[in-house]
C-alpha cells in the first residue's frame, strides 16, 4: 500500500511537472508570437515613415526654400540696384525698410484665418494654390517701376505665404508623431537657412550676368518661377489627409490613423471645433511663445534683409559680401538639425530652445563689443544665424504636439507666429543706413530680445513640467501611446501630457 501510494504521488508529481512544462512552453509561444507581432508592427511603421518622408519632405522643403527666397531676396536685390531703379536712390533706406516690412502686415493678418480654413480643404490643393499665388506675386515684382508697385506685390505675397507657412506644422502632425516631429520640422525649416545660402549663390551668379534688364529684376524672375511649378507638383503628388489620401494601401491607412491618434483623439478631418479656437485664445502659453517668436523673428527679418549689407561693412566688396552669406546659413542648417534630433530623442524642447537663444544672444553681444576685428564679427554672424534658425525650428515642433487637438493647433500655431511676425516688422526698421557701419541700436534691440526669449523658454519648460507632475499626482501616470480623449478640453484633458 505504501508503495502504491508512493507511486501515485510520483505519477501525480510527474504529471504536474509535465503540465507545468507544457504551460511554460505555451507561455513562451505566446510571448514569441507577441514579440514577432510587435517587431512586424515596428518594421511596418518604419517603412510607412520612410514612405512619408520620401513623398512629403522633398515637396514641403522645396516649397519652403522658394517661399523663403521670395520673401527675403530684397536683401540681395538691394545690392543689385533696386533702390536706384525704383526707390529714387533712397539715401536713408527708409523706403526700402517699408518695402521689406509690408509683407508682414498681410502675413500677420491672414495667418490664423488661413490656417483654420486649411482644415476644410484637401491639403494638396491648398498648398498648390498658395505656392502658385506667391510665385506669381514674386515674379511680377520684377515688373515694378515704383514704390507703390513693389509694395502691392509684397502685400499679395504675404497673403499667399500666410496660407502656407503656418499650415505646414499642422499638416505634418497629420502624419508624424511627437517623437518624429522635431527632426522633420528641422529639415523643413532648415531650408530657410539653405535658402539664405542658396540665395547668396544665386545673387552672386546674377551679379555677373549682363542682360537687357536689371540684375535685381532677373533675380526676382529666377526665384519666382519655381514655386509655380512646385504648385503643380503638389496637385499630383502631395498626399491628402491619412483617411482620404490614395497614397496609402488599406493596411498603411489603418497604421497611419492609429499613429495620428496616439495620445490624442479629437477633431480630425474637415471640421473645426469652435470651442478649441476659444481655448487657444485663452492659453497664456501661446502668448509666451509669441514673445519668444517676436524676438526670434526680429532677428530673422533683419538677418534676411540686411546680412549682405552687414557683411559689406566688415570691409568686403558687394560680390564677396553676397558670397560670404553662404557659410553662416550652411552652419545654421547643420546646428538646427543636430539640436532638433537631440530634442526628439530626449523629448525635451525647452532646454534646447534656451541654449539656442543664448547662442544668438552671445553673437549680438560680440557685434556690440568687438568693433575692430572683422574675423570675430564674422564669427558672431555664425552664432546669430545658428541660434536664431535653431530656436525657430524647435519652437514650431514644440507646439505642433502640445496643443491637444487639430483645431487648437490650427489656431494656436499661427497665433504665436502672427505675434512673432510683428517682430519681423520691427527687425525691418532697426537697421537704417544712417546707423551704419556699427548699427548699435539694431544689435542692442536684437540682443535684448534674444535673452528675453531664453528666459521665456525656461518659464514655458518649467510650467509644462509642473503641470505634468500635477496631473501625474492627481490622475496617475498615463500609459505611453494610449489614446486620450481631448475632444472637450484639448490639451487640458487629464490624460494629456506635455513635452517640456
Amino acid at each position: 500500500m505504501a508503495n502504491e501510494s508512493t507511486n501515485k504521488k510520483a505519477l501525480n508529481h510527474s504529471d504536474e511537472k509535465l503540465g507545468s512544462s507544457n504551460g511554460l512552453e505555451e507561455a513562451l509561444e505566446v510571448d514569441s508570437t507577441e514579440s514577432l507581432s510587435n517587431l512586424q508592427k515596428i518594421q511596418e511603421e518604419q517603412a510607412l515613415v520612410r514612405k512619408l518622408d520620401k513623398r512629403i519632405l522633398p515637396i514641403a522643403c522645396l516649397l519652403y526654400l522658394f517661399a523663403y527666397l521670395d520673401r527675403t531676396n530684397l536683401g540681395n536685390a538691394r545690392l543689385q540696384g533696386l533702390p536706384e531703379d525704383v526707390l529714387g536712390g533712397d539715401p536713408e533706406g527708409k523706403l526700402f525698410d517699408w518695402v521689406n516690412s509690408v509683407f508682414f502686415f498681410t502675413y500677420i493678418i491672414f495667418q490664423v484665418p488661413a490656417t483654420v480654413a486649411s482644415k476644410l480643404f484637401p491639403p494638396r490643393y491648398w498648398m498648390a494654390a498658395a505656392a502658385i499665388g506667391w510665385g506669381l506675386s514674386s515674379t511680377l515684382s520684377a515688373s515694378s517701376t515704383s514704390f507703390g508697385g513693389l509694395v502691392t506685390a509684397r502685400l499679395v505675397l504675404g497673403i499667399f505665404e500666410a496660407g502656407f507657412g503656418p499650415s505646414i506644422p499642422l499638416y505634418f502632425s497629420f502624419f508624424y508623431t511627437k517623437a518624429e516631429m522635431g527632426l522633420r520640422m528641422a529639415w523643413w525649416f532648415g531650408f530657410a537657412a539653405v535658402a539664405g545660402a542658396f540665395g547668396g549663390l544665386v545673387a552672386f551668379g546674377v551679379q555677373h550676368v549682363h542682360t537687357s534688364i536689371s540684375n535685381w529684376r532677373l533675380l526676382f524672375i529666377i526665384e519666382g518661377i519655381p514655386p509655380i511649378i512646385l504648385g503643380l507638383v503638389c496637385i499630383k503628388f502631395l498626399p491628402n489627409r491619412p483617411e482620404s489620401t490614395g497614397f496609402f494601401n488599406e493596411r498603411e491607412r489603418v497604421l497611419a490613423l492609429e499613429r495620428i491618434n496616439r495620445g490624442t483623439s479629437a477633431d480630425t478631418g474637415a471640421v473645426v471645433n469652435k470651442a478649441h479656437i476659444y481655448l487657444a485664445f485663452k492659453d497664456w502659453r501661446i502668448y509666451t511663445a509669441g514673445v519668444i517668436y517676436f524676438g526670434l523673428n526680429c532677428a530673422l527679418a533683419s538677418i534676411s534683409a540686411f546680412l549682405p549689407t552687414l557683411i559689406k561693412t566688415f570691409g568686403f566688396s558687394n560680390a564677396l559680401a553676397q558670397l560670404l552669406t553662404v557659410p553662416p546659413y550652411a552652419v545654421a542648417a547643420v546646428v538646427l538639425t543636430l539640436f532638433s534630433l537631440a530634442s526628439d530623442k530626449l523629448q525635451n524642447r525647452g532646454l534646447f530652445m534656451t541654449i539656442a537663444c543664448c547662442i544668438s544672444g552671445i553673437g549680438y553681444l560680440l557685434l556690440l563689443t568687438v568693433l575692430g576685428n572683422k574675423h570675430v564679427k564674422y564669427f558672431a554672424v555664425f552664432c546669430i544665424t545658428s541660434g536664431t534658425y535653431t530656436s525657430i525650428g524647435v519652437i514650431i515642433a514644440w507646439f505642433a504636439h502640445n496643443l491637444g487637438s487639430e483645431t487648437k493647433k490650427a489656431t494656436g500655431i499661427p497665433m504665436f507666429m502672427a505675434i512673432g511676425q510683428c517682430g519681423s516688422i520691427l527687425g525691418s526698421h532697426i537697421f537704417p543706413t544712417s546707423d551704419g557701419p556699427h548699427y548699435v541700436r539694431g544689435f542692442a534691440i536684437s540682443c535684448g530680445l534674444a535673452w528675453l526669449a531664453a528666459i521665456c523658454a525656461v518659464i514655458l519648460s518649467l510650467s509644462y513640467r509642473m503641470e505634468n507632475a500635477r496631473r501625474d499626482k492627481a490622475y496617475g501616470k498615463p500609459i505611453v501611446g494610449e489614446k486620450v480623449d481631448t475632444s472637450e478640453l484639448a490639451d487640458g484633458a487629464p490624460g494629456f501630457r506635455y513635452t517640456p
